[in-house]
């Protein structure tokens, strides 16, 4: 066991010792956009930052679903957190449990022995993981689109089902390969089954057995709308472009079972299914819980409006681990808008606090949102007045999270992938063996018979 305040951290100026230890727990795009305007705006010995995240890339988690249709490179679509600062230390690794009275961490590295680290300012930003439920069946065939690995497998996954269904005349088999669901609509659920449901529309062409009406995509949704987030008007909208498109969507509807990958619905519907995605909702990450800070109803922590922890003078958090109040006796939605706008108001509190100067309450107005659905497709609300469906939708849809993506690097890599794809038709080259990348060499490593006699293949 060590002690954060033993191992050297040189920032320059001063004993280590001595100089205030900011511990940030998340390096998503609240952790990174807090860690880089704190080390922007903080002398080189006035405070030591450090950020603990199981990746060593942010992920711009809105582009995941246009990754998992092949439009963006999985790549394009992560920051290395070393790329982005100059005096921050940035550790591979996991916390599993925050002692706030002790202002410690419990945090167990990647490789090597857990360590007990010491803070005098902690940052909440561990964001959040996949919501599932007690669904027999979801945890061995379901399949979530939070994480770029996630989108990269789906991806593959998708295309291999494709080649599986070309690959038989068995009526069975090619009808579940070709049976794809995705259970939440909400933005990644109607974004994921939209951006796959235009890819296997391209890729059927190049698959000769398989017709487009052998295809069918579900779309599950608990409530009775989709696309919450868009308003009433332009959801209803977005839903009659799916269902235009064949996309079977079953409003006010649940996932009972996927035993077996043989779906189950509450209205009676069963079928077999080779792809199940998972996308309804969001909980906060779970070291949040293996805290004792102080938590909400749902499991988030616990703020006040300057984003500091209740409770708490040296604790902050913000993004979607938090729950944060909005002024009018309600909170903000914990989503990406508000975790881009968070991270300037938290550093700045932050700092606030190092100098003991008056901190800054946050507020935000909903800028509104934007849903791309497709190429050429999309839903928009802005400002609360505009309402765009389709082609102009998409173009806001693009434009704003072009402006968004973090780095001048990333944001012409994407806008190159877009660029290219304007030119070139789609790469349908399915990789699945990604998910397993040293079962080719195992296999060829087993003994094998032959004549009676062990031997290995060369």
């Amino acid at each position: 066991m060590t002690e954060s305040r033993n191992y050297r951290l040189v920032h320059g100026g001063g004993d280590e010792a001595e100089i205030p230890h900011i511990l940030i727990v998340g390096g998503g795009y609240l952790g990174m956009y807090t860690a880089r305007r704190l080390e922007k705006k903080l002398g080189a010995g006035e405070a030591r930052i450090t950020v603990i995240d199981p990746n060593s890339y942010m992920t711009y988690q809105p582009f995941l679903p246009e990754t998992a249709a092949g439009s963006i490179s999985p790549r394009n679509v992560v920051v290395p957190l070393r790329k982005v600062f100059d005096r921050v230390r940035v550790l591979s690794g996991r916390v599993v449990r925050i002692d706030s009275a002790e202002n410690t961490i419990r945090y167990e590295p990647n490789v090597g022995e857990p360590q007990t680290m010491a803070y005098d300012h902690l940052v909440m930003a561990a964001g959040a993981v996949s919501r599932t439920l007690p669904i027999p069946g979801l945890a061995e065939w379901g399949i979530g689109i939070k994480t770029v690995e996630e989108a990269a497998y789906l991806r593959n996954h998708v295309l291999n089902q494709l080649a599986i269904a070309d690959s038989t005349e068995d009526k069975d088999v090619r009808a579940k390969a070709l049976n794809f669901v995705f259970v939440g609509g909400g933005f990644a659920g109607a974004e994921a089954i939209a951006e796959l449901e235009d890819m296997v529309r391209d890729a059927v062409r190049v698959h000769p057995s398989i017709e487009q009406s052998e295809v069918d995509f579900y779309l599950i949704e608990a409530a009775d709308k989709i696309l919450p987030e868009v308003g009433p008007e332009v959801g209803a909208k977005a839903l009659n472009q799916l269902r235009r498109r064949d996309i079977d969507v079953r409003l006010s509807t649940f996932l009972e079972s996927a035993v077996d990958q043989h779906i189950k619905l509450s209205d009676g519907t069963e079928f077999d299914a080779g792809t199940l995605v998972w996308t309804a909702g969001v909980k906060p990450s779970p070291v949040v819980s293996a805290s004792d800070l102080p938590l909400g109803p749902k499991g988030h922590v616990d703020t006040t409006e300057y984003l500091t922890v209740n409770g708490t003078d040296n604790v902050f958090a913000g993004g979607d681990n938090a729950q944060v109040p909005d002024g009018k006796g309600g909170y903000y939605p914990p989503n990406a808008q508000n975790a881009v706008r968070q991270a300037p108001v938290l550093a700045d509190n932050v700092i606030a606090t190092l100098r003991g100067t008056d901190l800054k309450a946050y507020k935000h107005d909903n800028l509104g949102a934007v849903a791309g659905l497709g190429v050429h497709k999309g839903a928009a609300q802005l400002f609360g007045k505009i309402k765009l469906n389709g082609r102009l939708a998409w173009y806001a849809h693009r434009a704003y999270h072009l402006l968004a993506v973090p780095t001048f690097n990333r944001k012409l890599r994407v806008l190159s992938d877009w660029t290219l794809a304007l030119f070139l038709k789609r790469d349908f080259a399915a990789l699945p063996e990604m998910a397993e990348p040293r079962q080719a060499f195992e296999a060829a490593s087993r003994p094998q018979v032959e004549d009676g006699r062990l031997r290995r293949v060369s």
